[in-house]
């Protein structure tokens, strides 16, 4: 598996050759750079589910990856999910810009949203909590 610093590697290597577009696949990992596309919601990046934290409070889904926090696809538009909503392991709940990549972040787990500890725009660390749920049952 790559970790975040090797795909940083990457995309700064492509950044500099004459490379127009990469795609690298493994079982678990897909990167796909084409350089001067718009990264838009539909382009992006889906990322493994975050395993989800126990907490006394719930789960915690936590940052899979260093990057900045968005709750919506696109400024103004609504926001993925709010607190009370129901997700799914794979309903997106949020995207992570890294590097000008947007990625996709699946709840990675089943319940209710009961708070959004990450604000939007801001930047998040690798393991920080983004949302708390409640899980079913």
């Amino acid at each position: 598996m790559l970790s975040d610093d090797d795909v940083r590697e990457i995309l700064r290597l492509i950044d500099e050759s004459s490379v127009d577009e990469l795609l690298i696949e493994t079982a678990d990992f897909k990167l796909h750079v084409v350089r001067g596309s718009q990264v838009t919601g539909h382009r992006s990046q889906e990322v493994a589910p975050a395993a989800p934290a126990p907490s006394s409070n719930g789960l915690v889904v936590s940052a899979p990856m260093l990057g900045t926090f968005y709750r919506a696809e696109a400024p103004g538009a609504a926001p993925f999910v709010d607190v009370g909503a129901r997700v799914g392991p794979d309903t997106v709940v949020c995207l992570i810009e890294v590097m000008k990549m947007m990625n996709s972040i699946p709840a990675g787990v089943s319940g209710t949203i009961a708070e959004v500890v990450a604000q939007n725009g801001e930047l998040v660390e690798y393991g920080e909590p983004l949302f708390r749920v409640e899980p079913d049952g």
